[in-house]
């Protein structure tokens, strides 16, 4: 999967477009079957010692174990059907070791004392062939141990727990709720992950984790037969680490904003905005076409959000930096040099990002990443000026940090945990601040909502944004909405015209549950969160759309 694949893969209703089984890891199993029990700690703790002590005595300095159970289940519909329902469990152990000073990976689903025996011996055969080829031995940042320890996502319904008959009719509920108010056409899916992942290391570490994560999604078409087009509408959800308490509407409150649009934050109401969507994209068909030119940009956080990913946590992951995703996926313009003068202005004085994995009902939300490492927040970016980037362990040396930012990710027991990027997220402004409020302020502006189509370069320099829902503004008010609606810039330029943030009580999380990177190729899940936030003087160009 390539990066340019996010948006399709983020926003298009996947039922009616994709191979059933597309992106599925695992064996196919019943509903049932992702319910039962996995092996017991202990059990696991005792294959894992047998892996590090065979690594040892092959002559392995280093060696970490991640025993791994991960379950999925997406179902897809659209309009009065049910299009498939996908259930898949995969569990098996990945054993990454150091030997003569390099890194060697093996992977087994041969979870038996001699199967994992075998893979660690196998791990450490690879790492000594590679080591003929190494200029310069892997250097770790130190890693305490932090012995038996245990994390899990704070959830309160587990969402494989649910009847999948209840989550059919809630997605079939939200399908005719579109039609009732003017779809022609409506896709709905439901996609939910379950990483049950146990990690030892010879640091000392025996670490079980459980994470969730959910997104509710649809698209809805409206169509115009005597003009012979059409337009469309996907969700505002933003994927989330929680359980289905995502969708029960207990979990927080939702938010007027402006022009009728109801946001959510830490729940989400998929009928209501459902209902919302199929108005919206007729609306859309009489929408008047955007003149091209300069505007003040309102941007809605489950918009800036993209943005957020493809200009600032791309750009800022330090493989890419040094070059080592430039075969893939290109690299970036925020070279070291940048970081080393301590003054270089990435955006305004007011743009404070941050990266983490530990905010609350984030995608990225974890206790340790798959180095054993404890997860925490940093700076990326600190009232304007780049200061750091995102290291795992055997990079933190070169931006000269002492300990690894704990961003260490594999997507399966089967792959090999690399840098991966965490929660990069804007920070909300300090002072009281509505979107109303920031919309008093624009005299000619454009107030943009949702997530569209996207271009940037291989730098993550010059881009092109697109959105869901786009709103004129004219002398502080909301006078009509727009269509045909891109906005063109560079990363520096663009943040450096970034003039005001909402306060934190507007702050919502974007998000993704496939960003692909690495060769071969895997998948993270990664939140951006912001307050609604203004940009001004930003070139708009109509791209002049046509059906």
């Amino acid at each position: 999967m390539k990066r340019r694949d996010f948006i399709q893969l983020s926003s298009l209703g996947f039922g009616a477009m994709m191979t059933p089984g597309l992106m599925m890891m695992g064996n196919t199993v019943s509903a049932e079957q992702l319910l039962q029990p996995g092996l017991a700690n202990a059990a696991k703790k005792v294959l894992a010692d047998i892996a590090l002590n065979a690594a040892k005595s092959k002559g392995a300095t280093y060696t970490d174990v991640r025993i791994g159970r991960y379950l999925q289940q997406f179902l897809f519909t659209r309009e009065k059907n049910v299009q498939n329902i996908s259930n898949a469990e995969s569990f098996g152990v990945g054993i990454r070791v150091i030997a003569d000073g390099t890194w060697g990976f093996s992977a087994t689903s041969d979870v038996t004392p001699d199967g994992i025996k075998a893979c660690a011996e196998t791990a450490v055969a690879i790492a000594k062939a590679n080591a003929k080829l190494q200029i310069e031995p892997v250097i770790l940042a130190p890693v305490k141990g932090f012995g038996e320890v245990s994390w899990a996502t704070p959830i309160t319904k587990n969402a494989f727990e649910i009847p999948v008959k209840d989550k059919i009719d809630l997605l079939l509920k939200v399908n005719n709720s579109a039609m009732d108010n003017g779809a022609a056409f409506v896709t709905s899916n439901l996609f939910m992950v379950n990483e049950q992942k146990y990690f030892a290391s010879t640091d000392g570490s025996y670490i079980d984790q459980d994470i969730h994560r959910i997104w509710p999604t649809f698209t809805v078409t409206a169509i115009d037969k005597a003009e012979g087009k059409f337009r469309t509408r996907q969700s505002l959800s933003a994927p989330m680490g929680m359980g289905y308490e995502y969708l029960d509407g207990l979990a927080s409150e939702k938010m007027a904003g402006p022009a009728g649009l109801i946001s959510y934050r830490n729940s989400y109401d998929m009928v209501e905005d459902a209902i919302a969507a199929s108005k919206h994209a007729n609306e859309k068909l009489t929408a008047k076409s955007v003149a091209p030119g300069k505007y003040d940009l309102v941007l809605d956080p489950d918009h800036l959000g993209l943005t957020i990913h493809e200009s600032v946590g791309h750009p800022l992951e330090l493989d890419r930096v040094l070059g080592y995703e430039a075969n893939y996926a290109g690299t970036s313009f925020a070279t070291l040099d940048k970081w080393k003068t301590k003054d270089f202005k990435y955006g305004s004085d007011l743009v404070n990002i941050v990266a983490d994995k530990v905010q609350p009902f984030s995608l990225g939300l974890t206790g340790y990443d798959d180095e054993g490492v404890k997860c925490k927040e940093w700076d990326l970016i600190k009232n304007g000026v780049l200061v750091n980037y995102q290291a795992i362990r055997d990079q933190a040396k070169i931006i000269d940090e002492s300990e690894s930012h704990g961003c260490c990710y594999a997507d399966n027991w089967n792959s090999v945990q690399f840098q991966r990027m965490p929660n990069v997220s804007l920070r909300p402004g300090k002072d009281k601040l509505s979107v109303q409020d920031m919309i008093k302020g624009v005299e000619k502006g454009i107030y943009i909502v949702g997530r569209g189509s996207y271009s940037i370069d291989q730098q993550r320099y010059n881009f092109q944004f697109g959105g869901q829902l786009f709103y004129e503004i004219k002398n502080g008010e909301i006078v009509g909405m727009l269509e045909d609606v891109a906005y063109q810039s560079n990363t520096q330029e663009f943040w450096n015209s970034c003039a005001q943030i909402c306060d934190q009580d507007d702050y919502r999380l974007f998000g993704t549950f496939f960003d692909g990177k690495g060769q071969p190729s895997q998948v993270s899940a990664v939140s951006h969160g912001s307050s609604t936030t203004r940009f001004n003087g930003v070139n708009v160009i109509n791209t002049g759309r046509r059906i």
